[in-house]
């Protein structure tokens, strides 16, 4: 991906709250499965990673982003936002993003 691609994926994401929270069970089945469900629907997605989470935040963010099969747009804080392409959402002829 590109750097101008990813800073206009930031910006997109700045406003979006984080849909999924990894706790101090850390990465499970479930937590996964949530995340990928997330990423098919709106292909950007933000994950807060609390601070009694067994892993710090970005080795948490790198094991995420290749689980899912996603890419790592950028780590703030406790917060990761994750984006992976979804083509059946560009299939529909929508021209806005789903995160929008």
């Amino acid at each position: 991906m590109r750097g101008k691609d990813r800073a206009e994926l930031r910006a997109e994401a700045h406003h979006l709250k984080a849909t999924v929270h990894v706790g101090h069970h850390g990465i499970t089945a479930t937590l996964l499965q949530s995340l990928d469900e997330a990423l098919e629907a709106r292909e950007l997605v933000k994950v807060q990673v609390e601070r009694n989470a067994p892993l710090p935040v970005k080795e948490t963010a790198g094991e995420l982003a290749t689980q899912v099969g996603a890419e790592v747009i950028q780590v703030i804080g406790r917060k990761t936002t994750l984006y992976r392409h979804n083509p059946e959402l560009h299939k529909k002829g929508e021209t806005v993003p789903a995160w929008r």
